[in-house]
């Protein structure tokens, strides 16, 4: 029988990653135009404020979003590995592991907010003229938030499985339903933010149904099995999926920190012209992340079968990928920043206006951003954590925030929008300075 991992193993480099590249770049894209279908029928049929509610409680999905990464990157990393050794019987452990802990822990921190989600929506930057807004949304998206985590873990798996058209139909699946349901809820049948809100799970919940089509495919390695706890896998899958975990949780925590900035400095207008902004680079952001999500699987392969050439060769197809989409972004974000904009109609000229000038500063970031997630997810995929962890702190925290304290107070409001250039920039040339300190790391 003609395996997965005869496929990976033979097939020429640049086609085998152009055949993971897209179906993973639509998928993640997908994933997060879903959020972004929540804002612009928001904005159109709800309103402004309550663009600006729904803005503030996006970070929840980045929360419950990094717990299914975290385990499931982890995870998928140690499974095709003990593909790349043939090791099946490994590969099925360390499948139903990843899932039985990820249900656990998001179980477990579903309860904890629900139980705090007055405090939680104002931690996350709701005030008096938001709140009723964050409540509404975030309410529900918790009490199915289980399904959007197993519908991202299947995903992954799915896709280092083998199946990677698979992984993107069941994305798109919900992307398009949840276009339909947003319409109907919220224009048809005035729901308002709850129809937005319900809208996002229920397409969540067909997408998962179609992932779970895999489990009757013949080449399926994805199987549950009973004799699965290990406490040294446990610490490995958490150990290898941090990267993740990082990048994830560290959206949630930016978001937040930009929302809290931008209503200091620009008051509501500012939050709002951030949430357009933010909105956007949500997508382009999960655009890199695909690059990634596309390399994983096949890096994570050849390194358990010791094919090191190949894993070499896999990253700087990577890193080329990254940077011609960084400078496409770029390009279209100078030419285009008001068309852009324009798809959030529903808000004044002055929030418009904000939103199109910010946007051209903050999109030179895009340059760097591929370079460092390149990076991170290649570390990551070869067990090499800490550097892989490293690269994820210095562009989310250690440089971000001081950045964002700084650049305002030292150049005015508008230097906000330059916190992420300047904290990606920074970033990568450590990242390639090291590199080139040290080229057996990504050779060995």
């Amino acid at each position: 029988m003609m395996t997965t991992m005869n496929v990976i193993e033979t097939r020429p480099l640049k086609p085998l990653f152009l055949s993971y590249l897209f179906p993973a770049m639509i998928g993640m894209v997908l994933m997060s135009i879903n959020i972004l279908v929540d804002g612009i029928f928001v904005s159109h049929g709800v309103g402004p404020t309550a663009l600006a509610g729904v803005n503030i409680a996006v970070p929840i999905f980045s929360i419950l979003l990094s717990i299914s990464l975290w385990i499931g990157m982890g995870g998928a990393t140690l499974y095709s590995i003990a593909l790349g050794q043939n090791n099946v019987e490994r590969a099925h452990r360390i499948f139903t592991l990843s899932f039985f802990a990820m249900i656990a822990v998001v179980v477990v921190l579903i309860i904890s907010l629900l139980f705090n989600l007055q405090s939680i929506a104002y931690l996350f930057g709701a005030n008096d003229s938001t709140y009723p807004y964050v409540k509404e949304y975030l309410y529900i998206i918790l009490l199915f938030g289980i399904f959007y985590t197993i519908e991202n873990m299947l995903s992954i798996f799915i896709r280092n499985d083998g199946n990677p058209k698979l992984a993107m139909i069941g994305l798109i699946t919900t992307s398009i339903l949840n276009i339909v349901l947003n319409y109907l809820f919220i224009f048809v049948l005035d729901y308002g933010v709850t129809g937005c809100a319900l809208a996002t799970v229920i397409s969540t919940m067909t997408g998962a149904a179609v992932l779970c089509l895999h489990f009757f495919r013949k080449q399926s390695q994805l199987k549950f099995v009973r004799k699965f706890f290990n406490w040294a896998d446990v610490k490995s899958i958490f150990a290898i999926g941090l990267p993740s975990f990082i990048v994830e949780a560290s959206v949630a925590v930016i978001v937040i920190l930009f929302n809290v900035t931008f209503l200091h400095y620009l008051g509501d207008d500012g939050v709002t012209a951030y949430a357009m902004v933010n909105y956007i680079h949500t997508v382009l952001l999960m655009m890199f992340y695909g690059i990634g999500m596309a390399l994983q699987p096949i890096v994570s392969y050849h390194y358990g079968a010791k094919l090191m050439n190949r894993v070499t060769a896999l990253l700087k197809i990577g890193i080329t990928t990254a940077l011609i989409l960084g400078f496409v972004i770029v390009f279209a974000a100078m030419l285009f920043p008001t068309q852009i904009i324009a798809v959030f109609g529903d808000n004044t000229t002055e929030i418009r206006e904000m939103a199109s000038r910010g946007f051209v500063q903050f999109a030179i970031g895009y340059l760097f951003l591929g370079i460092n997630m390149v990076f991170a997810e290649f570390f990551q995929s070869i067990e090499k954590t800490r550097l892989a962890s490293l690269i994820m702190l210095l562009r989310s925290i250690l440089l971000f925030v001081p950045a964002l304290i700084v650049l305002p107070i030292v150049f005015g409001a508008n230097a906000i929008w330059w916190t992420f250039p300047v904290a990606e920039s920074i970033t990568a040339l450590l990242i390639l300075y090291y590199v080139k300190k040290n080229p057996k790391t990504i050779s060995s």
